[in-house]
């Protein structure tokens, strides 16, 4: 049944309004300039995806499967083995470091400063204000939640990267408005809201120029995904997207972010975001006529500009723009959680252990398999003399019945005894995990060094050491970055809210936990030494304070 205003368009390329009173729009068709761009960018990401595979995919997808604790045939060690375990000695080094990675950063609660330019003269607006202000937001779009699941791929890939967006959405709250001098009037108001947001990106979801060293030396970077469909649907029609005739499509499941048994393929199209440069004349409206005999492998790269392509199922071209942010920045970030000079991707904590990884799984196995064969009991019988058609069972009370003496019929045996030396041997491999991921735990402290207090210290102060370099690569490329793009989106997007001014931030992630303890311990003796009336004591005090997890520190 149809009402009325229900008007059915059949076979005209058009696209179905039954609300509105005119003609539908017809879909939007590819200028020339469309074509060549979509063929430029397509091109481009072709060949940086064959050169991702090829080096890192079967690495990547392997380090998921040991953080999971997945299985997979191609994880043997050899060709007889039978025993599926895998150790979680990896597992143990990617949780720590990302759980010490997370305390240093958030641990003190504030993760960021202000501070004016030392050359801005004019007084500038409340720095203080704005550091409020973004905190608020950061709070509000959930930067938090958004930096563990970006740390925690830099740990398994080696590579923490993230897209920045930038959106509107209303903001609902309750609200009680007076209508004369004894009634109120109770509701809901709402407003729209400027939200920058940080959104983790799979390194199998991402797609960068192999010649460059950094996101800004890239020629681009592009991000690709399957999203739904009715995503799509509403940016066309708020105007995000170009009109154009699309439809749902699945090739594989390899840029899903996760490996499934089974992944879901309906109603999904894939979606290519390009982030970088492009032929000016692509992005014209004008159609540039070429000259015979004066093409040039350098014509398209001379005169490029920074802009944002969107391309659904390799072909349809949503969205062709110049960077529509004021500094013409990528929206794109990454940190090495390792570093490996000259490259973009870095190192990470599982392929520090991916060697030891495999010997322990490989040992663990080999006893396994041993188990198997010398602890389930194994009889061999006279088939001559053994009662036709009747099973042969093991088990408490059982009665078996032979045609003969059963001693001469049935008779048991086993391959010896399995040796325990293969699961002490996982164990000194564990030992060297820890050692090439830089973890520690209870007990690799102990097998690591010796017992008394001055070993410890050192094997503390030495692994303190090595979180801090992380920190540092996360700090300078990750975290700075991200937020002077975001402030600098505040300033465009929502000028009342963030006045236009020249800052500086300053990170103030503190040490984590273990880094923390050790500094509490050496202040602690350095007061015992000093006694209580010496006048440094509660400068010491302050910083035992400052340095600890107490929530009403500041009173």
């Amino acid at each position: 049944a149809m009402s009325d205003e229900e008007i059915t368009y059949e076979n005209t390329g058009q696209v179905i309004d039954p609300v509105s009173d005119s003609m539908p729009k017809a879909f939007d068709e590819p200028t020339d300039n469309d074509k060549e761009l979509t063929a430029f960018v397509i091109d481009h990401t072709d060949k940086w995806r064959e050169y991702r595979d090829q080096n890192y995919l079967d690495s990547w997808l392997k380090y998921e499967r040991v953080w999971r604790g997945v299985w997979e045939a191609e994880d043997k060690q050899r060709q007889s083995e039978r025993s599926r375990v895998i150790s979680p000695a990896t597992q143990q080094a990617i949780e720590t470091r990302h759980a010490e990675i997370m305390e240093a950063i958030f641990g003190n609660g504030e993760y960021f400063d202000i501070k004016d330019d030392v050359n801005d003269q004019t007084g500038g607006i409340d720095v203080q204000h704005m550091k409020e202000c973004l905190t608020e937001d950061f709070a509000q779009d959930k930067v938090r939640k958004a930096i563990d699941s970006i740390t925690l791929m830099g740990e398994i890939y080696g590579t923490g990267i993230a897209e920045i967006t930038v959106g509107s959405e209303k903001q609902y709250k309750p609200m009680q408005v007076p209508i004369d001098q004894k009634q109120m009037a109770y509701g809901v108001g709402e407003k729209d809201r400027i939200c920058v947001k940080l959104h983790p990106v799979n390194p199998k979801n991402f797609l960068f120029d192999p010649n460059g060293m950094s996101i800004d030396d890239c020629m681009g970077v592009a991000i690709e995904k399957y999203i739904s469909i009715h995503k799509i649907a509403q940016g066309i029609a708020s105007g995000k997207y170009r009109n154009v005739d699309i439809d749902t499509m699945y090739e594989s499941d390899d840029i899903e972010p996760t490996k499934e048994t089974k992944n879901f393929e309906d109603d999904k199209v894939k979606l290519l975001t390009y982030y970088g440069l492009v032929p000016k004349e692509y992005l014209s409206t004008e159609q540039f006529a070429e000259i015979e005999g004066t093409e040039s492998v350098t014509d398209d790269y001379s005169d490029m500009v920074e802009a944002i392509i969107v391309i659904a199922n390799g072909t349809l071209l949503l969205k062709a723009e110049e960077s529509p942010y004021m500094m013409k920045d990528r929206p794109v970030i990454s940190y090495q959680a390792d570093t490996v000079p000259n490259r973009l991707l870095g190192r990470g904590t599982a392929e520090k252990a991916s060697n030891m990884q495999s010997s322990v799984d490989g040992s663990m196995r080999s006893h396994m398999d041993s188990l198997a064969l010398t602890t389930a009991p194994m009889v061999a019988i006279d088939a001559t003399r053994w009662p036709r058609g009747a099973k042969f069972e093991v088990k408490p009370g059982k009665a078996v019945l032979t045609n003969g003496v059963p001693s001469e019929i049935v008779f048991p045996f086993k391959f010896g005894s399995t040796d325990g030396q293969s699961m002490e041997t996982s164990k000194e491999f564990e030992r060297m995990l820890l050692m090439a991921t830089g973890t520690i735990d209870s007990n690799g402290t102990v097998s690591a060094v010796a017992r008394d207090g001055q070993s410890m210290d050192m094997a503390t102060a030495t692994m303190i050491k090595k979180y801090k370099r992380v920190l540092i690569n996360f700090q300078e490329d990750f975290l700075m970055p991200f937020i002077y793009k975001a402030a600098w989106r505040y300033m465009q997007f929502d000028p009342e809210r963030y006045p236009s001014s020249d800052v500086k931030f300053i990170p103030t992630a503190t040490l984590g936990i273990i880094a923390r303890e050790y500094e509490q311990k050496q202040l602690a003796f350095l007061m015992q030494t000093l006694g209580a009336q010496s006048p440094l004591t509660p400068i010491l005090m302050q910083g035992i304070l400052e340095n600890s997890s107490l929530s009403n520190k500041a009173k």
